[in-house]
């Protein structure tokens, strides 16, 4: 490890003190890290020197890499346009990459005599209309709560004609936002208009509408229709009032982006609020890991920001320090054609803005990665009654799962801060052996798991199946943890484990180690989180045990019949999944399936049909 930092020091040291970029590789040579510097020396020398300076993304970054190259350029400028570049063509890993997967949305229109309408992400329903696509979800969202309030449209989950006169009017009609068809009073053209109303609001806009319903409004009151003109009345106001407050969410630049940076505990949170015509129209959040430094963060991701097809305002305020501002405006400005302002407001309305979209960012990142109180003070239970020297927040549970010895497979759940964590499940098919024999089973898939970190570990990567746990539980007793832990000295793992004990109604009752249990006592919270686990990997086992089980004797039916072996049988349950869709498919159909034969198909329709 010192060599080689001392072999990239020494390599850094002897760069120029000219601007360009620097590309960091790992051991297969692959690109880990781009970035740019006014001095190559200075900035790439910085990385290899006191590692306990650095963030741990930095640290981590720093770890992986074994060569660098860089090229020179004439300006900073030139140096920031390449980096820009070069991130967007590799992608590398350490770099603060933002996923542009915002999609578009729409506004959902129902069919038939009682529609209603709704802000959707994607078209589910071939029966509906879609206004759109928009490409701000926080405006279309906004905007379909604004009109379903002026138009007094039904907000609830009730379903029409059905629920009609099944209910009393829920408190939105009490307080005029909504006309209550649930009540069985209104007249479906009344609420047609309604509808229609709200909709040309939406498509044409607030001032539109306002002039269409004004000049309705003096029409009935010529006709001597003074109830009606006093309903359109109300209806101008509440759209009048809408719009006085938004105002309190608007800017005083006609068109601009807000960023605020977060950081919390290594992490950190960008919020962005996008304004247009004075107005937010939208607001994005996005999350990556601390840096060594604030300013250099920014300029990272507004670079990365505005690399994703962006629309890029004349203005954009920060909440902070940024590295190289002027730098940044002139690329800013050359790609949007106009001279572009980055500002650090101190006071004022824009002020207050930038500090509203701090206050955004800090709650985002909060309710990301905080753990409630409640999961902490079951976590800090739980590390006492184990005897840990620190809260296991990261815990992998295990299950075996079998049918008198057959289809023997496992269940890996991860706990994170007390929640389960699905996209780190795993599931496992026993290979070793076959019969019944849990503690050879648990061993076994202990074992890959193990093999699994130390090869994911080899290729720098630091989640997933390279990250090892704080604690290992096993839903078993003292036999599975004693199955288990030859291997941790084995694989040179330090983490404890420990089983899950049942009771004779097949509930949680206690913990195990290799030569006895802890009874929870008065560690409720703590009892109800390994309940919890215990439950959650027991129904995940079993879900995989069961699948594999119905695949198994689908297998072994399929394979009673004349010329049909092992392999056809499973490409017979890949094409039909179930033995229905094989009975009712035609000789085409099964005859599509690799393998299978026209002879085959017959003997299968005999089979099932007796044709």
């Amino acid at each position: 490890m010192e060599q080689r930092l001392r072999r990239l020091k020494d390599k850094a040291n002897k760069l120029p003190l000219s601007p360009g970029v620097y590309i960091m590789k790992d051991k297969n040579n692959e690109i880990i890290y781009i970035g740019k510097a006014k001095a190559l020396k200075n900035r790439v020398s910085q990385y290899f020197g006191a590692q306990a300076k650095h963030s741990t993304k930095v640290q981590k970054m720093v770890e992986n890499v074994q060569d660098f190259d860089y090229i020179l350029t004439d300006s900073e400028f030139e140096a920031l346009v390449l980096e820009c570049s070069l991130i967007k063509q590799n992608m590398p890993k350490y770099n603060i990459l933002l996923k542009d997967d915002k999609g578009f949305s729409y506004i959902k229109v129902t069919k038939g005599d009682w529609q209603n309408i709704y802000p959707v992400l994607q078209k589910d329903d071939e029966d509906a209309e879609y206004i759109g696509p928009y490409t701000a979800g926080y405006s279309v969202t906004k905007a379909v709560e604004e009109a379903k309030k002026v138009f007094k449209l039904p907000a609830c989950s009730k379903v029409f004609p059905r629920d009609i006169g099944k209910g009393r009017p829920c408190l939105n009609h009490h307080i005029g936002i909504c006309c209550a068809p649930c009540s069985g009073k209104l007249k479906n053209s009344e609420y047609k208009k309604n509808v229609q109303d709200a909709l040309d609001f939406l498509k044409n806009g607030s001032k539109e509408t306002i002039r269409r319903l004004t000049e309705q409004m003096n029409e009935a009151s010529e006709n001597l229709e003074f109830e009606k003109a006093a309903k359109i009345r109300d209806t101008i106001k509440s759209i009048e009032k809408v719009g006085s407050n938004q105002k309190v969410v608007s800017s005083t630049y006609k068109e601009q982006d807000v960023f605020a940076l977060s950081v919390m505990d290594g992490k950190a949170c960008f919020s962005v609020l996008r304004f247009s015509d004075n107005r937010l129209f939208d607001t994005e959040h996005f999350f990556a890991e601390e840096g060594d430094k604030i300013s250099e963060m920014r300029e990272e991701f507004l670079t990365s920001y505005y690399s994703m097809n962006r629309k890029i305002p004349p203005r954009i305020e920060l909440d902070g320090d940024i590295e190289n501002l002027e730098t940044l405006e002139k690329w800013l400005s050359e790609k949007r054609g106009t001279n572009v302002s980055i500002v650090i407001p101190q006071k004022g309305v824009q002020a207050k803005l930038v500090e509203m979209c701090k206050s955004n960012a800090s709650q985002k990142l909060l309710d990301k990665y905080r753990v409630n109180d409640r999961n902490r003070e079951a976590l800090e239970e739980l590390s006492l009654l184990l005897g840990m020297s620190k809260i296991p927040e990261y815990i992998e549970a295990y299950d075996i799962s079998h049918t008198g010895g057959s289809d023997n497979v496992a269940g890996m759940v991860v706990f994170k801060d007390g929640k389960p964590l699905k996209e780190a499940y795993r599931r496992f098919a026993i290979k070793g052996f076959s019969g019944q024999d849990d503690y050879r089973s648990m061993n076994e898939v202990l074992a890959r798991r193990f093999e699994e970190y130390y090869a994911h570990k080899e290729k720098g990567e630091t989640v997933g199946f390279a990250r090892l746990p704080d604690l290992i539980l096993l839903d078993g007793g003292k036999g599975q943890v004693n199955a288990v832990l030859p291997l941790l000295k084995e694989y040179s793992i330090d983490v404890p484990v420990f089983g899950m004990v049942k009771n004779s109604k097949h509930r949680t009752s206690a913990i195990s180690t290799a030569g006895g249990r802890i009874d929870f006592n008065a560690r409720k919270k703590a009892f109800q989180l390994v309940t919890n686990i215990q439950d959650e990997v027991h129904r995940f086992s079993v879900a995989y045990h069961r699948k594999k089980h119905t695949k198994t004797a689908l297998t072994a039916s399929l394979t009673d019949i004349k010329g049909i072996g092992e392999k056809k049988a499973k490409n017979l349950i890949i094409k039909f999944k179930t033995m229905d869709a094989i009975r009712e498919a035609t000789r085409a159909e099964i005859m599509s399936v690799p393998g299978i034969t026209e002879a085959n198909a017959i003997e299968i329709i005999k089979a099932f049909r007796g044709e």
